[in-house]
């Protein structure tokens, strides 16, 4: 009895030697994060300078707006003066404002809206969420709920929403999120883009079946489950416990993560065809790294079992700091913009994508909360 004792205490001693190893050394990952942030801001040291990509885009748009959500990441764990001042000044450069106007629908345009909140948490003046908010107050006081007819959209405006409902302290940005949100799951296409028996989105209603990949399954793009995956982790950091609608949040956000274990690749990284690796398969880092940004944060707030999704969360931590991370910090296998598997092909280590911003903004998230493990 005493020999079987030992044995398992000898099991136990081991397997937490064997996890506390597992989990990267902070000073490793904030170091990667820095050179892959550095990489970036001296590339783009001048924020003011509009992308072209077949026609020229002012820095707010949303690609940008994403790598500052991954930057305003990182200044949480390691506040380096020049992070803030490259947003802020982003920020005061574009008047706070956003691409389309106080008028715009369009979800890319209210990304932007998620820095400036941020920066306004920081030092709460309240021309820096003006525009933002003006833009916000026109979307909860007209009756159209059916503006996310894509599901990048859900991870560009919805966490606006839940910011400006914890900051302002008022349930009506909580009330028109979840109707918009439940209309892009249950009403868009026709069924909604959520394929509940699946737990993944599909993209657009382009995509809602009878469309099939040449292997005979649905058409789940790994970045669009991605910005949906995001989305909801932003949002549930947000809200309070008590919100009315934060079960079912928690609840598309535990079938997405049981979904998501289930295809991740052997190599740690996930397809960019979430279920036909032969359909433009293949390793891709922006996907794979707003998959570990949500299951890490899940992780350390108690929705996610650590002992069955620590090893998925480090597995592609790791594959993405060793295959994706070049040594001046440049990011490979980041598929271009897009809408479906095949777009922005063929995605390599050395190739660089249209914009290379977004898929900066979601290695820093993704560090910043594998950084906060322990």
């Amino acid at each position: 009895m005493r020999k079987q004792l030992l044995w398992v205490m000898l099991f136990l001693a081991g397997s937490t030697f064997l996890s506390a190893r597992s989990i990267p050394d902070r000073k490793e990952t904030l170091k990667t994060l820095v050179k892959v942030n550095d990489y970036f801001m001296k590339k783009y040291a001048d924020y003011t300078r509009p992308s072209y990509v077949t026609k020229f885009r002012p820095s707010n748009i949303w690609t940008r707006a994403v790598y500052y959500e991954g930057l305003m990441a990182l200044h949480t764990i390691y506040p380096r003066a020049d992070y803030y001042d490259y947003a802020y000044n982003w920020a005061e450069f574009h008047k706070w404002g956003l691409r389309g106007g106080n008028t715009t629908r369009n979800a890319d345009d209210h990304c932007c809206g998620q820095v400036y909140i941020e920066l306004y948490k920081i030092c709460p003046e309240p021309y820096k969420i003006k525009n933002i908010s003006t833009t916000m107050d026109m979307l909860v006081n007209t009756p159209q709920v059916d503006d996310w007819t894509w599901i990048d959209a859900i991870q560009m405006g919805m966490p606006v929403f839940a910011q400006l409902g914890k900051v302002k302290g008022e349930q009506r940005y909580y009330d028109k999120m979840w109707q918009m949100y439940s209309c892009s799951r249950n009403e868009i296409g026709g069924t909604g883009l959520f394929n509940a028996k699946e737990g993944l989105w599909w993209r657009d209603a382009r995509f809602v079946k009878p469309y099939k990949e040449p292997n005979g399954k649905d058409c789940f793009w790994s970045r669009g489950n991605g910005w949906v995956y995001a989305a909801l982790t932003r949002v549930l950091n947000e809200i309070p416990v008590n919100e009315p609608h934060r079960s079912d949040y928690i609840a598309d956000f535990l079938a997405m993560s049981k979904a998501l274990k289930a295809c991740q690749r052997s190599d740690g990284f996930w397809n960019v065809s979430l279920h036909d690796e032969s359909n433009f398969g293949g390793k891709e880092t922006s996907g794979t790294t707003l998959f570990i940004y949500g299951m890490a944060w899940g992780i350390r707030n108690g929705l996610l079992d650590k002992k069955e999704y620590l090893p998925v969360v480090l597995k592609a931590w790791d594959a993405v700091v060793k295959e994706s991370v070049h040594p001046n910090g440049f990011l490979g296998y980041v598929q271009g913009s897009g809408k479906e598997p095949k777009d922005s092909q063929p995605v390599t280590y050395t190739g660089i994508p249209d914009f290379e911003d977004y898929g900066v903004g979601c290695f820093l998230l993704a560090g910043t909360e594998v950084y906060k493990l322990d």
